[in-house]
């Protein structure tokens, strides 16, 4: 069995060989990078893990109904938002 769980355009977990190179929260469904400042705060203050799913990659957070993040990828958020 593999040692990640990555979440698929179908919204769905399911087990995968390599690390994800995106990061999520279910229920705000942002996604963004894995060294995200408001992430890692929100995880350094105790919260967020539990909700935390992982992406192979980019397409596929967008795919899942994920937007971007604000604050660690500002120019796909304004992408996103302008096309709100």
């Amino acid at each position: 069995m593999s040692p990640y769980t990555l979440t698929g355009a179908d919204g769905r977990p399911y087990f995968g060989s390599t690390p994800g190179s995106v990061g999520g929260h279910r229920v705000s469904k942002i996604y963004g990078r894995l060294d995200c400042p408001s992430a890692l705060r929100a995880i350094a203050a105790g919260g967020y893990v539990r909700h935390r799913v992982f992406f192979p990659d980019v397409p596929t957070a967008i795919a899942a109904g994920y937007r971007p993040c604000a604050v660690c990828l500002p120019e796909a958020y304004r992408q996103w938002k302008a096309r709100q």
